[in-house]
């Protein structure tokens, strides 16, 4: 098994800045794929963005491209996502995730998720 817990989150304001911080405990060999996923109140869940083992390959929603950078730590077992220019549509509880393998669709390939934490930008 591994856990993974989130942390950063808040309220800031358009145009500001947060970094997400999830920490994984356990299996962390099954942490080759790491990645971030939001849902916003009365929507589904959505992928965000997504990286490999080495940190080589990032992958990102079009709709946060250029603004959000995802990398990890493996000695701290630990991923992050540094977000700039927030709009206010990035309002959102933003879940972390691991699992083995990268799939097509990002979601299908994870295999352990976070408890989420609250993202959330005033206008």
């Amino acid at each position: 098994q591994v856990q993974l817990v989130e942390s950063g989150g808040g309220l800031v304001q358009a145009g500001g800045s947060l970094r997400l911080s999830c920490a994984a405990s356990g299996r962390t060999g099954n942490t080759a794929v790491m990645g971030w996923f939001r849902q916003a109140s009365g929507k589904e869940r959505e992928f965000v963005a997504a990286i490999d083992w080495s940190g080589s390959r990032q992958f990102y929603a079009d709709s946060v491209k250029g603004r959000f950078t995802i990398s990890r730590d493996n000695a701290k077992n630990t991923v992050y996502l540094q977000m700039n220019s927030l709009k206010p549509e990035d309002t959102a509880e933003y879940y972390c995730a691991a699992g083995r393998v990268l799939t097509a669709d990002y979601y299908t390939g994870m295999d352990y998720w976070g408890k989420g934490t609250l993202v959330t930008v005033s206008s």
